[in-house]
C-alpha cells in the first residue's frame, strides 16, 4: 500500500460522513427524519464547508441552522481565503462564525439562524453550541454536524460526551482522496481552499493521538475532552506509517481541547 493510500485511510476515518447527501431523503432513508432538529457548520472548516450549509439550507434538511466559531488555530487561513474571493470585504477582525455567515450571503443570498462568535477550538465549540442551544430553547434531539475533515470525528465524540442523547449525524465539509503521480502527492480533485499536502496531513496526524483513549488522549481515560473512540488496527497502521514522512501536528496545550 502506498503512502497516498494510507493517507486515505486516515481521512476516511476522521472526515466521517453517516449519509451519502444532505437531503430529506437521505434522512429519511437512514434516519426516518424528515429534517434534523438543528444544523451546525463549525469555523474550524475550510470555505468549502460555507457551500456544504448553503446547499443544506436550500435542501431544508433541518429546522434550525447555527454557525460556530470565534477565533482559534485555523482562522488566519479562513480569513485568506475569503479575501481571496472577496477582497472588497475585510475580516481581519470577524470571528470564523461571521466570516462564514458573509460567504453565505455573499454567493447564496443565505444566512444562519445563530452565529456563536465566541468559542476558540474544539472543546469550547461545543459547550458554547450546547448553552446557545438552551439559551435559545431551541428544541435538539438531532444535530447534523459539519466540521472540517481532520476534526469531524472528534467534534462529533466531544458532542457524545456532554450531549450522548442526541442523535448526532456527520457530514464532514469535504471528501479529499489523495494519489502519488510521479512519486508527488496530490489532490485528486480541486477543493475550495484546501489545505496544502502537508498541512492536510499534519492535520490528520494530530487527530489519531487525541482521539487515542489512553493517557495522553482527549477520552475518558486521558483529559476527558470527547467520549471515547475505538481507532481500528488499519487506522493506527497508517498512522504509523505516515507519521513516518510527516510531521504530527502536536497538542501544544492539550488543556485547551483544541
Amino acid at each position: 500500500m502506498n503512502l497516498a493510500e494510507q493517507i486515505n485511510i486516515l481521512a476516511d476515518f476522521c472526515g466521517v460522513r453517516d449519509v451519502d447527501e444532505l437531503s430529506t431523503e437521505a434522512l429519511r432513508r437512514k434516519y426516518n427524519l424528515d429534517r434534523a432538529d438543528v444544523m451546525v457548520l463549525f469555523g474550524g472548516s475550510i470555505i468549502a464547508g460555507g457551500d456544504i450549509l448553503a446547499e443544506a439550507i436550500k435542501n431544508q434538511v433541518a429546522k434550525t441552522y447555527i454557525i460556530v466559531g470565534g477565533a482559534g488555530h485555523t482562522t488566519e487561513a479562513l480569513r485568506q481565503q475569503f479575501n481571496k474571493i472577496c477582497p472588497d470585504i475585510k475580516v481581519s477582525n470577524w470571528s470564523e462564525a461571521e466570516i462564514f455567515n458573509a460567504y453565505l450571503n455573499e454567493f447564496y443570498n443565505l444566512s444562519a439562524n445563530y452565529l456563536e462568535c465566541k468559542s476558540t477550538n474544539c472543546g469550547n465549540n461545543i459547550t458554547y453550541l450546547l448553552e446557545l442551544i438552551d439559551r435559545e430553547n431551541i428544541n435538539c434531539q438531532s444535530m447534523i454536524l459539519t466540521q472540517d475533515s481532520t476534526m469531524q470525528r472528534r467534534m462529533t465524540a466531544g458532542l457524545k460526551k456532554h450531549r450522548p442523547e442526541i442523535l448526532a449525524i456527520n457530514f464532514a465539509a469535504y471528501q479529499a482522496k489523495v494519489i502519488e503521480n510521479n512519486s508527488e502527492l496530490k489532490y485528486k480533485s480541486d477543493i475550495q481552499g484546501m489545505w496544502d499536502i502537508e498541512r492536510y496531513v499534519s492535520l490528520l496526524l494530530g487527530e489519531i493521538p487525541r482521539l487515542t483513549d489512553d493517557n495522553n488522549g482527549y477520552g475518558p481515560n486521558g483529559k476527558n475532552f470527547i467520549a471515547h473512540v475505538d481507532i481500528p488496527q488499519n487506522v493506527q497502521s497508517a498512522f504509523n506509517e505516515v507519521s513516518k514522512y510527516f510531521k504530527v501536528r502536536s497538542a501544544i496545550n492539550l488543556n485547551d481541547g483544541k
